[in-house]
């Protein structure tokens, strides 16, 4: 029997057929990447909210080019980013203590261009929560 190759277009429509989202399977599990920076503060089976520490020069979400779920991140100090987005593009973001947004699913760079540490905390809303809404 002779088998068909199968196309990226092909394994994500796939995927989007069983519900799961390209970005989500991108997605990294940041505790098991940057143990030292991240800590699991809360989970239940709807959400999972992220501790996250960084200092000056470092990465801030992450180590390098990194992926996320979708989320949403409570800034607890002032901090300064320079974030490279996925298609390479780059931006300074500022923010102050207790300044709260929203994330769509992304892979990005960010560094802490600030200096201070920067503290936050990341909420991210597991996919069956959002299926059983």
């Amino acid at each position: 029997m002779q088998s068909t190759p199968v196309n990226r277009r092909q394994i994500l429509t796939f995927l989007a057929l069983l519900g799961v989202s390209e970005s989500s399977l991108r997605a990294q599990d940041a505790t098991k990447i940057d143990p030292k920076s991240y800590r699991i503060a809360f989970e239940n089976d709807k959400v999972r909210v992220l501790e996250f520490r960084s200092r000056p020069g470092s990465g801030i979400c992450g180590v390098g080019r990194h992926s996320h779920p979708a989320h949403l991140t409570i800034v607890l100090t002032d901090a300064k980013a320079r974030v490279t987005l996925e298609d390479g593009k780059q931006l300074v973001a500022q923010n102050k203590s207790g300044d709260m947004f929203w994330s769509p699913a992304e892979t990005h760079t960010v560094e802490n261009d600030g200096k201070s540490d920067v503290h936050s905390y990341i909420v991210e809303v597991k996919e069956t929560a959002l299926k059983a809404a």
